[in-house]
């Protein structure tokens, strides 16, 4: 069972005791543009595809199933042989954790980046990276490269894969699911494949082919989270290994990115409102780089290349949206971009595809995807809207130049298969079972009016057959910062809670990018109380019109989203019954003012710079979860923290939690007997990861270990597949434990605060 379900039913059944009582009357049913590499998950059989072009009011649909991705026939329910109906009084953590760990996984079974090149698919089979040819990759008859267990890494995974035009060499990079730092290894492919070298801490790396054949691997350098040099790299008889360019303002980051006809190589700069781009001539990559554009503040720009000309995406000129311009590829300048392609207002541009002869956007207009076609022959365009079901897009590493393929998916339904086939202008979509899902949930479009009168978007599904919703138990998602939409990937427990009774909802506030660059920019710097002013209205929206009520509603968020429902606790907790943060970024003035931290910089353009600028200070104080507590009720609050996470701070963490319990037992005095107190639970796991939300490693064990702790007064389970760390005064000694709070009559807690060399006595109500 993945860990964020644990975490929020966790804090749901130990401060929402009647929720158990509502989901046990149940039944059981049972890019990033620089980013190409998603997980996918993994396909049992081979499916036909079938046209959508005659449904009605459904756009036209499409693909070509290749090999290792997912089948949806393994999502139909099976009886099981032997199975048993679950205890009626089965509380509602129980039941979600069983009904999950008896799911088949082999459904969701999923497998970390592969690569097709030639003849060849490179993917990661156990701890291995291996090869096999095409036509085999499903029939487990694959060449072992590279043993990953050879890095003394703990359970370590492929995180990309890139191989040499030629394919004398493979490169992957190897992380942990603990850890945001990665090993880059370097694989001669030979009948004996050995490895040839590895550097720690790459981020980005391509390869290309100089002038003589060689094969040239470029790569960044990560250091304290910045990624500031590009170096270049041979192998073999002629290894050599240089830094060629550094990036010296500490505002910005280097990522690299090959054209997809493999052209051009761009050493891509940018912060979150700007960017610069370099070209690396493909065909000789030891000349120096060329600059398209020196950077200009307020302007984004990423390149595409096709037949000598470049294809740029940009926001420059009015409006501040994306938009498709190109130029000849010696004349880059910006006096010679030429307006290709307009994107319609509160259109965010989720990533671009460029072929021989069409360039493919993949949009989200209104809070619905779409698909662009746009022919480069006739400057025709084909706008293809998608199953209004869908929410998010996975796209393919494809290099077949008559079909564009893609998934689609949703929080509760598995990724499907679309193509696009170019030759007969068609959408076709993968065949096979219908997921019961489809006519098991529902999904709708809502708007809530925000205070200034801007309607937001809302995504909610809920139970079709449910009966008074306004019952029902409503989990609220948030996250509104960056410029970047909620993911709304597949998970499988978000399956499992709708087939249960829950209401997801997922609120598309401001500051995020669900309606392209200005619906950003009006939730960032002095304007980040407008998302806030979102969340308040979507919350009593959902409210207003049936959906839940505040005593069965929780609000989860993580990192950057715990602004908003830290902020949304201070000033109107009385709309939430509990709210869960995972690594949420709580302290925001304290952060931005501490220009140690890796960040801190490059972070200024999204809250604001309180050291040197009054205005962003004082605004900072308005809304800061930190600055804000006051003694009052609070929801109870769950929150799980990583010990070395260096994105998000402990130390902010502990002292939010702490100044939390402070205002709460002041409250508590304050109102007298019989007053209920919420529960504040902090769960410190060890290393140093930020958020592994999507993470594979997560469906864990549950079982008692031996003994208790009688000096902390707990039951010691594993609960979570971390622990936390526990300091004993007493014995001066540090241990890791998993801690859950033991079982009593009612539904009471007992659970410890951990950091370094203090113990803090939490709530045992």
């Amino acid at each position: 069972m993945q860990q964020k379900t644990k975490l929020f039913l966790q804090a749901l059944k130990y401060s929402i005791p009647h929720l158990g009582k509502c989901m046990q009357k149940q039944h059981l049913n049972h890019y990033n543009f620089a980013d190409h590499y998603y997980n996918r998950i993994k396909l049992k059989k081979y499916h036909l595809t079938k046209c959508l072009q005659n449904k009605p009011k459904i756009s036209e649909l499409a693909r070509n199933i290749p090999s290792r991705s997912f089948s949806c026939k393994d999502l139909q329910p099976v009886k099981q042989e032997n199975e048993k109906p679950l205890p009626e009084n089965m509380d509602a953590f129980e039941k979600v954790r069983t009904k999950l760990e008896t799911q088949p996984q082999e459904e969701y079974e999923i497998i970390n980046v592969e690569v097709k090149h030639g003849g060849f698919v490179y993917y990661q089979e156990g701890c291995c990276l291996v090869r096999s040819k095409d036509e085999e990759a499903d029939n487990d008859n694959y060449e072992v490269l590279f043993n990953l267990e050879e890095l003394k890494l703990d359970q370590p995974f492929i995180d990309c894969i890139r191989v040499a035009p030629d394919e004398k060499y493979v490169a992957a990079k190897i992380r942990t699911e603990d850890s945001e730092a990665s090993t880059c290894v370097i694989i001669k492919l030979s009948d004996q494949p050995v490895m040839e070298a590895s550097f720690p801490n790459v981020s980005s790396f391509e390869w290309v082919k100089d002038e003589e054949d060689e094969d040239v691997l470029f790569y960044t350098f990560q250091r304290n989270l910045r990624c500031h040099d590009v170096y270049r790299a041979t192998f073999g008889d002629n290894k050599r290994n240089e830094r060629f360019y550094t990036e010296k303002d500490p505002s910005y980051f280097v990522f690299l990115y090959l054209t997809k006809d493999s052209r051009f190589l761009t050493i891509n700069i940018m912060n979150k409102t700007t960017s610069e781009v370099w070209l690396i001539d493909g065909l000789s990559p030891w000349d120096p780089p060329v600059l398209i554009q020196k950077r200009i503040h307020g302007v984004l720009y990423y390149v595409e290349h096709r037949d000598d000309e470049l294809y740029i995406l940009t926001n420059v000129g009015e409006p501040t949206e994306f938009k498709l311009m190109r130029t000849a590829a010696d004349t880059p300048a910006i006096m010679n971009w030429d307006l290709f392609f307009t994107m319609k207002r509160n259109t965010k541009v989720i990533d671009l595809d460029m072929f021989k002869d069409h360039c493919v956007l993949f949009l989200k207009h209104s809070n619905l995807l779409y698909v662009n076609v746009i022919g480069l022959a006739d400057d025709s365009v084909r706008s293809l809207k998608l199953p209004p079901w869908a929410c998010g897009f996975i796209m393919d590493t494809n290099s077949d130049p008559k079909n564009c393929p893609f998934q689609l998916c949703s929080p509760i339904r598995p990724p499907k298969y679309y193509t696009y086939k170019f030759a007969e202008g068609k959408l076709f979509e993968e065949t096979g079972h219908e997921d019961p899902i489809t006519k098991t949930s529902r999904v709708l479009r809502l708007e809530a009016k925000s205070k200034d009168g801007k309607l937001v978007p809302m995504t909610v599904f809920h139970k079709t057959d449910s009966e008074d919703l306004q019952k029902k138990p409503l989990l609220i998602h948030v996250y509104g910062a960056y410029g970047m939409d909620l993911k709304m990937n597949f998970r499988p427990e978000r399956r499992v809670l709708v087939d249960d009774g829950w209401i997801l909802a997922y609120c598309h506030v401001r500051g995020g990018g669900e309606l392209g660059l200005q619906w950003h920019a009006d939730g960032r710097l002095t304007k980040k109380l407008n998302g806030l002013a979102d969340l308040e209205a979507c919350i009593k929206t959902l409210h207003g019109q049936g959906f839940s009520q505040p005593s069965l509603t929780t609000l989860t968020a993580f990192s950057a989203g715990g602004v908003l429902a830290g902020a949304l606790c201070n000033c109107n907790p009385e709309l939430l019954r509990a709210v869960t943060l995972e690594a949420p970024f709580l302290d925001v003035l304290n952060t931005m003012m501490d220009t140690t931290l890796p960040l801190t910089l490059e972070e200024l353009e999204e809250w604001g710079n309180p050291s040197s600028d009054e205005k962003h200070k004082n605004y900072i104080k308005r809304y800061c979860p930190y600055q804000n507590i006051k003694p009052q009720h609070y929801p109870s609050v769950h929150i799980t923290a990583y010990e070395n996470d260096e994105r998000v701070p402990l130390k902010g963490i502990v002292s939010y939690t702490e100044k939390l319990k402070e205002a709460i037992s002041e409250h508590a005095k304050d109102t007298g007997e019989g007053y209920q107190a919420p529960n504040i639970i902090l769960d410190i796991q060890p290393g140093g990861n930020h958020v592994i939300e999507d993470s594979h490693k997560k469906v864990c064990y549950q079982g008692p270990l031996s003994g208790q702790i009688p000096e902390l007064d707990i039951c010691c389970f594993q609960v979570f597949s971390g622990c936390s760390r526990v300091y004993d005064k007493a014995t001066s000694q540090m241990s890791y434990l998993w801690v859950r709070p033991r079982r009593g009559g009612r539904d009471t807690v007992s659970i410890n605060v951990i950091q370094e060399k203090c113990l803090f006595p939490v709530l045992d109500k």
